[in-house]
């Protein structure tokens, strides 16, 4: 199994979990931020520097 896999796997739990820990809208705040910040950031890179990342992922795929 693929580190990238445990990490998912991971987040499932954790997010199954939160839902019975807290309150549902709290939950889906945090879900929202997990999932946000990334795309955020990736939305911030100006185009130059998405097509350098788009670039350096579809050289790991092949190695």
């Amino acid at each position: 199994m693929s580190t990238q896999t445990k990490v998912v796997i991971g987040g499932v739990v954790v997010g199954f979990l939160t839902l019975f820990v807290f309150p549902w809208w709290v939950s889906a705040l945090i879900i929202l931020g997990v999932l946000g910040a990334p795309l955020a950031g990736y939305l911030m890179l100006d185009p130059a520097q998405r097509r350098r990342l788009r670039a350096q992922g579809r050289k790991r795929l092949g190695s």
